[in-house]
């Protein structure tokens, strides 16, 4: 329901001086929490398919150069699948691998406006729920825009 909400100047600066305490006070525990964290394992992925994929450039241009076809073949297929791991890790490691695209911006049916009648459309009869899901997906969306709007504002009225 809830997607990703910045944090402000100061809660960034309390976010800070909490990890800078817990770093000072346990380190050790500090330390494995930072191991067990995702984003680094997800970051070693990464760095790891960027290795193989400069790999299967290798044995594509060494293919090429020995006139192997398979060789080369081989080179990128190993590019092909490090680039695939490279992607799903940084989708991983960034928090957009779930996030879903609002039917707007996917370039919706034509007609299908915010005043167009569930069912209307060719090709959609009953049974067809996706286009009244990506509808309360929209209007969840801007019910969680508008209470952020109004948590800014009180906030700055606060300061």
């Amino acid at each position: 329901m809830g997607g990703n909400v910045p944090l402000s100047e100061h809660e960034q600066r309390q976010l800070e001086q909490i990890e800078q305490a817990l770093y000072a006070d346990y380190p050790r525990f500090a330390h494995a929490a930072r191991r067990s964290d995702p984003r680094v394992h997800y970051k070693r992925r990464v760095a790891e398919a960027a290795f193989g994929f400069l790999i299967g450039i290798g044995l594509l241009l060494g293919g090429v150069v020995s006139m192997y076809i398979w060789i080369g073949v081989a080179g990128f297929v190993v590019m092909l699948a490090c680039a695939m791991w490279a992607l799903t890790s940084w989708r991983h490691m960034t928090g957009t691998a779930t996030a879903r695209v609002p039917g707007s911006a996917r370039g919706a049916a034509p007609g299908r406006g915010p005043g167009a009648v569930r069912g209307a459309g060719p090709g959609r009869g009953r049974g067809s729920g996706r286009a009244g899901k990506d509808r309360r997906r929209g209007h969840s969306r801007r019910f969680m825009q508008r209470l952020e709007e109004r948590w800014r504002r009180r906030q700055e009225r606060d300061r």
